[in-house]
């Protein structure tokens, strides 16, 4: 387990690639296509997770340095190792693979695609404004990979499914709900600055490390502090 929580975001790497070819030699030939999609919507959040935490990566000290200006236990407060472990592998596979497993529920496969509409106001507004930039870790797989699925989803039962198309609208608050859940609620119930899962050194800090210190020694006030959540 330690090993798993150490390096999971690269065990997740070897699954995407895994999936590329069990989709191509396979599963896109076979398997229904709206199964088909949320499949790829899977992948395209685990490629999101390589980027955050491998490559570029740096999104820990992104989050406790930047957004949180964490001053006491910046390696493992307000988010930490096992936060993130519990998130990003446990909560967010099972929500993927539910949606997946049951994808005749369209409402429940539009609240996995349109996880999208969370993940673009995090990164492309809320990070970008914390780190005073135009790119972070996660921006591009959301941009060119989770956009595109999600807007094939919907066309897709539009088109092919007229009768479900309904439930498409239930997936914009399941989204939200799921992302609540999975991500945003964990991080601020399981928040302890005496825990014992801080980050490594070599998965906290990324690609913009010398402008995360910057930001973080900074004495404006990051976006977080301005609207009261720390």
């Amino acid at each position: 387990m330690k090993f798993w929580r150490r390096y999971w975001y690269l065990i997740g790497g070897a699954l995407f690639v895994f999936l590329a070819f069990f989709m191509g030699l396979w599963g896109c030939s076979n398997l229904p296509r709206i199964q088909s999609i949320l499949i790829f919507s899977w992948m395209a959040m685990l490629v999101h997770q390589v980027e955050e935490y491998a490559f570029p990566g740096g999104m820990p000290s992104i989050t406790n340095m930047a957004a949180f200006r964490e001053k006491e236990a910046p390696y493992k407060y307000p988010f930490n190792a096992q936060q993130c472990f519990i998130c990003n592998v446990f909560l967010c596979y099972a929500f993927y693979i539910l949606a997946i497993c049951f994808s005749d529920t369209v409402w429940l496969g539009a609240s996995q695609v349109l996880c999208v509409l969370v993940q673009l106001g995090a990164h492309a507004l809320l990070i970008n404004f914390s780190l005073r930039d135009i790119y972070n870790p996660g921006l591009a797989s959301t941009v060119f990979l989770q956009v595109p699925v999600a807007v094939y989803y919907i066309w897709y039962v539009a088109t092919s499914l007229p009768e479900k198309a309904g439930q498409l609208w239930l997936g914009i608050p399941g989204a939200f709900a799921a992302m609540v859940v999975c991500f945003i609620a964990p991080v601020f119930l399981l928040k302890n600055k005496k825990n014992s899962y801080p980050f490594a050194e070599e998965e906290m800090y990324g690609y913009k490390k010398d402008k995360v210190l910057e930001i973080y020694h900074d004495s404006k006030p990051s976006i977080l502090q301005k609207v009261g959540i720390k």
